[in-house]
């Protein structure tokens, strides 16, 4: 019928025209929207040591100054960490039953997850007290902030936004790639207005598009460790924990129990 019409009526051609390049660039979204991540190459800038006794969570670094929540029962902390040495400057231990989760700094608060506790400890950012703890329906697993909301990994490929008033989900996006969606969401960190993931036991780090849920590219860590010639020993275990330093527009990541933290420049 649309082919009588153009016959018919040159108007009618120009709009089917215009219909068709619309129809065509939806169809290309689709495709653009598929597409396999890209690598991120990366720079290797510092080199700092970490504590290996630090089963890391999560990392964030704030006004100078790193934050690092670590995990495992009757160790788990919240820390102010020395760049240069990797000792704790001061910390707050959670309770020996529980296990902590990712950390991050909003409004001169610092939110910590639990794992199975279903627990979040807010703390004040200046002291350290503990000033509320909100229930969480799910398992914790990482924690960032876009600068309003909180936004909260759960290990599945779902990424949950939340009101940092009441700990209430306002939000829900599943994450997904090529391949479908990406399961084994952990530490989160905000960069640039996107969303940099661990990939739980992976050496990979993504790149999320907060508005599509979209893997839009993946950080290739592998073999880190090895080829700075970091000792590795028999507790080291997998990548976690980034934390973005805007001043220098580098991020430091390290993982569980590494004898090193890395400070990163993205190409």
């Amino acid at each position: 019928m649309r082919k009588l019409f153009y016959f018919l009526v040159v108007s009618f051609t120009f709009i089917g025209c215009n219909s068709n390049a619309e129809s065509d660039n939806i169809e290309q979204n689709k495709v653009q929207a598929i597409q396999e991540p890209t690598n991120i190459p990366f720079q290797v800038l510092n080199i700092f040591p970490h504590d290996t006794a630090s089963y890391t969570q999560g990392l964030i670094w704030h006004e100078g100054k790193l934050w690092e929540g670590t995990g495992w029962e009757t160790k788990s902390k919240l820390m102010l960490t020395d760049l240069k040495t990797g000792k704790a400057i001061k910390s707050v231990k959670l309770p020996d039953n529980e296990f902590g989760e990712g950390i991050t700094i909003l409004n001169n608060k610092i939110y910590q997850l639990t794992w199975q506790e279903h627990k979040v400890y807010v703390y004040d950012l200046k002291t350290l007290k503990k000033e509320k703890v909100f229930d969480w329906p799910y398992e914790g697993w990482g924690i960032t902030t876009d600068g309003s909301a909180l936004i909260v990994s759960t290990g599945g490929s779902n990424i949950y936004w939340v009101d940092p008033n009441n700990f209430k989900i306002t939000k829900t996006l599943g994450v997904s790639d090529n391949n479908g969606y990406t399961d084994s969401i952990n530490e989160l960190e905000w960069v640039n207005g996107f969303i940099y993931a661990n990939k739980y036991l992976t050496d990979y780090i993504l790149k999320i598009d907060p508005a599509s849920g979209q893997v839009v590219g993946k950080l290739n860590l592998t073999g880190l460790l090895q080829q700075s010639n970091q000792p590795i020993v028999a507790n080291t275990d997998v990548l976690n924990g980034i934390a973005y330093n805007p001043t220098t527009g580098t991020i430091f990541i390290t993982g569980k129990r590494w004898p090193a933290l890395y400070e990163l420049k993205l190409n």
